[in-house]
């Protein structure tokens, strides 16, 4: 039978004769009373930090379960991130092939055009050339009456 600390206060045990003496027996019961009301106290008071701790450890594993889900969105959000990231560096990529390409396409055509503007004017200072060396031969075959410098002019 488990006994409160306020009957153990009020416990009276029979006296006999030549039995305990009394004011020993009362103050035992005293002490026995004042420690078995601390131990009670500190059984409450361990209760509710039991209490306290079974609370926070919900709390905490409510926290536990949010920085989970957290977790998860975080990693598939940079999941998508580098997924887009490398869709666009692709389309990026292909842009500048395709841009590359043009603009090689453009160089050859323009290359194609100053070669063939070369050789028109390589044929035409041939051309040129042969008729400035005809013209030559023309005339060091013709003599010209040039007036000399040293006869002066009729006037």
């Amino acid at each position: 039978m488990a006994l409160t600390p306020v009957e153990i206060r009020h416990l009276a045990p029979p006296s006999a004769f030549r039995g305990y003496k009394k004011d020993h027996v009362d103050l035992l019961f005293a002490e026995i009373a004042a420690s078995f009301e601390d131990v009670w106290r500190e059984r409450a008071d361990l209760a509710d930090k039991v209490e306290q701790l079974e609370q926070d450890i919900v709390r905490y594993k409510e926290l536990e379960a949010l920085l989970r889900t957290t977790l998860v969105s975080a990693e598939r959000a940079a999941s998508e991130l580098k997924e887009q990231a490398r869709r666009e560096a692709d389309i990026i990529l292909a842009e500048a092939h395709g841009e590359a390409r043009a603009v090689q396409r453009r160089a050859l055509a323009e290359n194609e055009r100053l070669v063939l503007e070369t050789r028109l004017l390589k044929e035409r200072l041939r051309t040129v050339l042969t008729v400035v060396e005809q013209a030559e031969d023309t005339l060091h075959g013709v003599k010209l009456d040039l007036p000399s410098e040293a006869e002066p002019e009729a006037a």
